[in-house]
């Protein structure tokens, strides 16, 4: 594939997760707060709703429909990689827990990743939808980072092969901050830390402020520059792999706790790049 035909893909593979997004944000959207929401528990004991399921189904769907070639790897219903090289990362709701108990902060997210003939991995579009608080950040590889305002604005009959960018999308960017004592510092909990337990709250009792955000909002709040580092110690790939493009197309940088790029680590931290290292070091005395 040479560099345009690589460049029109992505721009295509970006026009569909934003359409995939809107089929989410229609049926996500009718479930959140529903009396007759049916909630029940996994295996490993995690909640997943009905509208998870739903979401996770329709996307299967709609990618069997327009990118029949390319492989999946979904929270509910089972991963295949597939052999083109090429496979979409779905999570349907992040933050369920949210989702359930009416906190409006869980988003769907959808990512795109490519695999080169040496087998490395890498994201090349991601989208975090967060309907309930009308949002939408958006990236894909060599094009920049973007949060759009999306109140009264999701259709899911949207055409799935193009997408017209509106007026209140913006592009985004990480802050400057460049000491973690000037830093804001957001987290989920503090549980699942283990060794790393001790050197973390040393390491938020050193920052000017934290939070416990958590999810998905954490990380895009550091690509809109609000926040300047997000850490979660245990996530799987489809917590991370929109997060991941979006933080990066943003100018920051996207590890696991231990340093390792990317979000095929097992755990994420996301900096605006200046503070990277420090946290990495702070993590891993």
């Amino acid at each position: 594939m040479n560099t345009a035909n690589g460049l029109a893909q992505i721009v295509d593979d970006l026009a569909l997760a934003h359409a995939l997004a809107d089929l989410a944000d229609a049926i996500t959207l009718d479930r959140y707060q529903a009396q007759d929401l049916v909630i029940t528990n996994k295996p490993d004991n995690t909640p997943v709703t009905d509208a998870d399921r739903a979401v996770e189904t329709a996307i299967r769907q709609a990618l069997a429909t327009h990118r029949t070639s390319d492989g999946l790897v979904g929270e509910e219903f089972g991963s295949d990689k597939g052999g083109s090289g090429r496979y979409w990362v779905i999570d349907p709701i992040d933050g369920t827990k949210n989702f359930m108990r009416g906190v409006p902060t869980w988003a769907t997210l959808i990512a795109l990743v490519e695999v080169d003939a040496s087998g490395k991995e890498e994201v090349v579009v991601g989208i975090a939808s967060a309907p309930a608080l009308a949002r939408r950040w958006a990236a894909a590889k060599g094009h920049g980072a973007t949060v759009r305002f999306t109140a009264g604005n999701n259709d899911a009959s949207e055409d799935f092969d193009t997408f017209t960018p509106t007026t209140s999308e913006k592009k985004i960017s990480v802050s400057k901050v460049s000491s973690l004592s000037d830093a804001s510092i957001s987290y989920s909990d503090f549980v699942g830390w283990g060794d790393r337990l001790e050197p973390f709250q040393k390491m938020l009792a050193a920052a000017w402020r934290t939070r416990g955000i958590g999810d998905f909002w954490s990380h895009m709040l550091v690509a809109e520059g609000a926040v300047d580092v997000a850490i979660e110690p245990s996530l799987a790939l489809w917590d991370m792999a929109a997060l991941d493009i979006i933080v990066r197309e943003a100018g920051g940088s996207f590890t696991n706790t231990a340093g390792q790029i990317g979000p095929f680590g097992g755990s994420g931290v996301s900096t605006n790049g200046v503070l990277h290292n420090a946290v990495i070091n702070g993590l891993n005395p």
